[in-house]
């Protein structure tokens, strides 16, 4: 085919050439006849008219040219080119110098690189001739066109594979599943290396595919999703036209047979049996059934109902929508003792129905079910509801106020007993006969206290003691008048001094704890022994109040601040009670508006001081208190001893000397001697519980302990320490625990012996201090002062 292309572009190249040398008595430049150079001369080529110097057509050059040698494009000629070398042709535009290249002398044009149709197809190009001396044209720029001739080199291609598709089962022969298309990349306008034909590499024989659409079609009827579900077919295309040597690209088709409702639900079974116990709670499901219908989703959706069967209205079914099971529940309570078995007839029923399949048979099934009921222990039965009773607060104990009664409904008839759940009834205040069911009271009831009492009975059945059923009883105590009113606050009466006779001075009500079904009706007055008294009257206003008037006016708070009047107070129980309350009335000294301002007893003071009195009695103590804070400040501001007598103790005074201070005088910073007379007098008042024996490590010759004086330094020192451990150890205030005490003892053996000025009343004052220059360095300034002196003249 390359070989064939190749012929036919050397052929164009040719005509080309003969063409562009005027062959044939054409003019390759103005494409126009003209007569031969050597001819007589025409008329018309007097006219002064512009003539085109040549005109070519479009170039074709092969794509993906294989070979050695640069492809021969075609060759450009001019008319003034004279053969003599003056001419230069040149070559630009789209892919000029880089793709296409021009004998600048001959005009002969090649490619040099291979070329993709697909990539591009026509290259724009201008030519010119021009002199080769000045450059300057020779001829207009023209321009031209190469077109790059397609060969079949793209297979084709499934853009949009692979494809999924779906088609509904027990479809007829040629239903339509999908169409496929695949493209070309080659040129469709030439040849057939774009012309693509579809065939069916697998899937067959459920499938066909029409050559020249793509469409994919059912080749075989009736096929049944619930045998097979989904079918996987590759489909070819292939260009030039399907024929040998063409190229070919596959896709993968997935079809899927889609359910129609063709399988109408069947129950695996014609009947079914259950049973259940007589407890079974209502609501409950009783048995749960299914139909079996080898659709899917809306196509196996059914309907259930209870055709007929024993018990109406015992049972229900309906349809659990996630998995269609058939649910049976129970409606009404189970009683074994009354029916033991119920048998049912169920139908199943497809909901949506497709009227093309009818002819598989009627799209609905029967079964029948048992639904056998066990006998339970069941609890005791109250044989009706308790109502409400009631029972007068002043019955005696012992009375009877009502019975409950309950049995058993199992066929055993067990006996029944009673008790009270005595968490409703804390204080005990009824019984229940535990044969009978009465109940009575147990203590005395005051409805005051408790007007209603809610208990709860139980019914125990002697063979399961762990069933007890209970029921509620609601006992009402009835009122009896056994309350006397009061009353209703306590009142605080007040009267002005001011008042006039006849006035209002206080409304009184009462309360009563009773409840008469009548309502309450109270009657006032002023007991016996004040209702003839002169300062005030009671008016009943019939309404269950009551007023308080004044008799008389001029009431004085110096002659008498409170009156005291009992009031009588009676209901209308049967029989009657009454009580007597005491209503306090206070004289109060009132403004013109009646508005109390002080009310009760009048203080009487005697005669007061005088001012000037008050004044000097006021200065005598301002006087005190001045002298009082002079003494706390003085006090405060004394100088308290560095060291106490009382709390002298060598044991916890760590005293820093290091300065010679006032010298013998200076005594209140430290004190010498504590350190020296070690074997102090301890007050013999301190407890000491333990003694040690505390081991001397120095033999005295005559038993005599000495003075630390006359000892060796190291016998000092080991004094010294035993010393102080006795001490703490007969301590009763030292602590339980073992401590570490440190004690800065110098001992007597230092060299330089003692500079301080401590112990200088016992020595003299006339010293010899030659020695210092012995001492060191350190002591060289002391040595240079003291040491060349006399020693009186040192201390004068």
């Amino acid at each position: 085919m390359r070989a064939h292309h190749t012929s036919s572009l050397a052929l164009l190249a040719l005509l080309f050439t003969l063409w562009e040398r005027g062959c044939l008595g054409l003019n390759p430049s103005s494409g126009d006849l003209e007569k031969s150079p050597h001819s007589d001369p025409h008329p018309w080529e007097v006219l002064n008219r512009h003539k085109r110097s040549w005109v070519w057509n479009q170039f074709f050059v092969l794509e993906e040219y294989t070979g050695n040698e640069p492809l021969y494009v075609g060759k450009l000629h001019s008319d003034v080119d004279k053969g003599d070398g003056k001419v230069k042709y040149v070559l630009s535009g789209e892919g000029a110098t880089s793709i296409f290249t021009i004998d600048e002398n001959t005009g002969d044009i090649h490619a040099t690189k291979r070329l993709d149709r697909e990539a591009q197809a026509y290259y724009t190009l201008q030519a010119q001739a021009v002199d080769r001396l000045t450059n300057l044209p020779v001829e207009p720029k023209s321009e031209f066109v190469v077109k790059v001739q397609d060969i079949n080199d793209n297979e084709p291609k499934f853009l949009d594979g692979p494809y999924l598709a779906g088609v509904p089962e027990m479809s007829p022969l040629g239903t339509m599943v999908v169409q496929v298309a695949a493209t070309d990349a080659d040129d469709p306008t030439y040849g057939n290396s774009a012309r693509v034909v579809y065939s069916i590499i697998h899937g067959q024989p459920y499938f066909s595919v029409e050559p020249k659409t793509g469409i994919i079609r059912t080749a075989l009827p009736n096929m049944d999703r619930e045998t097979r579900d989904q079918y996987v077919l590759v489909i070819q295309a292939k260009d030039m036209v399907g024929q040998m040597g063409g190229l070919s690209g596959t896709t993968s088709v997935t079809v899927t047979l889609t359910d129609v409702n063709d399988n109408p639900p069947r129950f695996t079974h014609k009947s079914y049996q259950y049973t259940v116990l007589e407890s079974l709670p209502v609501q409950s499901v009783v048995a749960r059934i299914k139909a079996a219908d080898a659709d899917i989703g809306s196509n196996a959706e059914m309907d259930y109902r209870i055709m007929d069967g024993d018990g109406p209205g015992m049972f229900n079914i309906t349809t659990d929508e996630e998995t269609q099971d058939g649910v049976i529940s129970l409606l009404k309570p189970l009683d074994f003792e009354t029916k033991s078995s119920f048998s049912l007839r169920i139908e199943a029923t497809n909901r949506n129905i497709d009227s093309n399949f009818l002819s598989m048979g009627p799209f609905s099934d029967i079964t029948s079910v048992k639904v056998t009921v066990e006998d339970v222990n069941e609890p005791p039965v109250f044989s009706s509801p308790l109502g409400k009773m009631v029972v007068s607060e002043d019955a005696s104990v012992g009375t009877s106020i009502g019975r409950v009664s309950a049995h058993d409904p199992d066929t055993t008839n067990s006996a029944i007993r009673y008790s009270i759940d005595r968490n409703t009834d804390l204080e005990r205040f009824f019984n229940v006969d535990a044969l009978s069911g009465v109940i009575s009271t147990a203590k005395p009831l005051d409805r005051e206290a408790n007007s209603v009492h809610n208990l709860t009975i139980f019914a125990i059945e002697s063979r399961n003691l762990w069933l007890n059923p209970k029921c509620s009883a609601l006992i009402t105590v009835l009122d009896i008048n056994d309350n006397a009113p009061v009353f209703a606050i306590d009142y605080e009466t007040l009267l002005c001094e001011n008042a006039i006779p006849g006035q209002v001075i206080q409304t009184i009500s009462a309360v009563d704890k009773d409840e008469p079904l009548s309502g309450h009706r109270f009657y006032f007055a002023l007991a016996a022994p004040v209702a003839g008294n002169l300062n005030f009257t009671l008016r009943d206003n019939k309404d269950n109040t009551a007023s308080i008037l004044t008799k008389r006016g001029g009431f004085r708070r110096q002659e008498q601040p409170v009156y005291r009047l009992p009031v009588l107070i009676m209901d209308s129980g049967s029989p009657a009670l009454s009580s007597t309350n005491t209503l306090s009335v206070r004289v109060c000294d009132c403004d013109s508006d009646g508005v109390a301002l002080s009310c009760g007893a009048v203080a009487y003071t005697a005669t007061g001081l005088s001012t000037g009195a008050l004044l000097a009695i006021l200065g005598c103590i301002i006087t005190l208190l001045v002298m009082v804070l002079l003494i706390v400040t003085m006090r405060r501001r004394r100088k308290e001893p560095l060291i106490l007598e009382e709390e002298r103790d060598i044991r916890e005074n760590i005293v820093r000397y290091d300065d010679e201070g006032g010298g013998e005088e200076d005594t209140e910073a430290f004190d010498m001697v504590t350190l020296r007379n070690l074997n102090v007098i301890r007050d013999p008042n301190v407890r000491r519980d333990v003694t040690p024996d505390t081991p001397t490590f120095f033999h005295y010759p005559s038993g005599a302990r000495p003075s630390y004086k006359s000892l060796p330094d190291n016998v000092v020192f080991r004094e010294f320490i035993w010393e102080r451990l006795k001490d703490a150890d007969v301590d009763p205030s030292a602590p339980p625990y073992d401590s570490l005490q440190t004690y800065a003892f110098e001992g007597s053996g230092s060299v330089a012996e003692s500079l301080s000025s401590l112990e200088s009343l016992s020595t003299d004052s006339d010293q010899n201090y030659d020695y210092l220059s012995n001492w060191g360095p350190r002591f060289k300034k002391l040595a240079d002062l003291y040491g060349n002196c006399d020693g009186t003249s040192v201390f004068s």
